[in-house]
């Protein structure tokens, strides 16, 4: 498959990158800084070496800037997670030599904060890399095919996709949560996830995935955080500005990729067009805003969702820096009914200035202050 542009821009300084295994974080750097000093944490020798003498990092920045002639050079350091404490050489690093820039990329944040090692400071910002977005693939994308599959790169390339992503939650299952030691029974962990794809889309109800999963409910919250620090996972609060109604609270819960979520799904579940392509579109739209407010900055978008005491509700609810709100209501066919539009209707009446948007297969029907028009939500190539 050739090279894909990635949305995502580099920032100026210093940064994390985060985002789950095979999102194609060391594929965006190899292009964005052909030129860097790469150091891959997840090669055997490299991780030898510097776990046993993680001052050897701050040596191998000295002697590259010494070949450069003291030039700017880009460092690249993957799977940072793998030896916290060679955040202290970078931290080192940045103070002696500013015009060096480091990217350091991580599939987790939970062992370097688990760890309470030296996070830089402030001098690295955090930047995320989201699954494939159908702006990015272009006319390569397919409405039928990310459903099925998802938008996974290391899934999108594959010859087999779908034998891709059946071995991608166990590959997760093994190097990250087996080998990092974040669960200490892996089985029962296991059987944790393949409940939590019954709560997609849905406020998760932690007391009965634990009765199901027969742990207690500590244990229970605690393999949630997990999945969400091992960025499998995420979660989208209720928008709650000026209420005029009583809101219900909880957050929705959404596997990081829909194709994540079908394959942890009994076949049969997957199997029924109905059950499953609804929870499907959605999912996916979900990690479409997702990614589009992360590269937007929390401070210029953020997602939420709506939802009523009396039953009332919106999918998703995006909120501008500058004011701006748009509501979006997901469905998976292409016929519209009027009690589709009811939880539009309310929040409009809470919210005039609101921009509607009821999606539906490949295109979205915009209403709001302005009259209804059509418009895309995915380009299906």
């Amino acid at each position: 498959m050739e090279l894909v542009r990635r949305f995502l821009a580099p920032p100026a300084g210093s940064f994390f990158l985060f985002g789950p295994r095979g999102v194609g974080k060391s594929c965006w750097l190899a292009d964005t800084f052909p030129d860097a000093l790469t150091i891959n944490l997840l090669q055997r020798d490299a991780f030898m070496k510097f776990s046993e003498n993680p001052d050897l990092l701050f040596d191998s920045v000295t002697e590259e800037r010494e070949r450069r002639g003291g030039r700017p050079f880009p460092v690249v350091v993957d799977e940072i997670q793998r030896i916290p404490e060679l955040l202290d050489a970078v931290h080192r690093s940045i103070f002696a030599y500013p015009e060096v820039r480091f990217a350091l990329t991580g599939s987790s944040a939970r062992k370097l904060r688990r760890g309470g090692v030296n996070l830089l400071a402030g001098r690295a910002i955090r930047k995320e890399l989201h699954p494939f977005t159908a702006a990015e693939l272009g006319e390569r994308f397919s409405l039928e095919k990310a459903l099925v599959q998802g938008m996974l790169p290391v899934v999108w390339a594959a010859p087999e996709p779908l034998e891709t992503l059946r071995t991608y939650v166990g590959t997760y299952m093994d190097e990250e949560i087996r080998q990092e030691g974040f669960v200490r029974k892996v089985g029962e962990f296991a059987r944790f996830l393949k409940a939590a794809a019954f709560s997609q889309c849905g406020t998760t109800n932690r007391e009965a995935l634990a009765r199901e999963c027969g742990v207690s409910g500590h244990t229970a919250n605690a393999y949630l955080s997990i999945l969400e620090d091992l960025l499998l996972s995420f979660s989208v609060p209720v928008f709650a500005g000026r209420p005029k109604r009583k809101l219900l609270r909880g957050e929705k819960f959404y596997f990081a990729d829909v194709g994540i979520y079908g394959s942890l799904l009994p076949l049969g579940q997957r199997g029924r067009e109905n059950f499953y392509r609804g929870f499907a579109m959605e999912s996916l739209v979900a990690q479409h805003l997702r990614a589009w407010c992360a590269g937007r900055g929390a401070d210029r978008a953020q997602l939420h969702t709506w939802r009523t005491a009396s039953g009332l509700e919106v999918d998703f609810v995006v909120e501008e820096g500058d004011g701006a709100l748009h509501a979006i209501e997901v469905k998976s066919g292409d016929t519209l009914h009027p009690e589709y539009f009811r939880g539009l209707r309310a929040i409009a009446e809470d919210f005039p200035e609101i921009n509607l948007y009821v999606t539906c297969k490949t295109r979205a029907l915009k209403f709001g202050p302005r009259k209804k028009k059509a418009c895309k939500f995915f380009s299906d190539g």
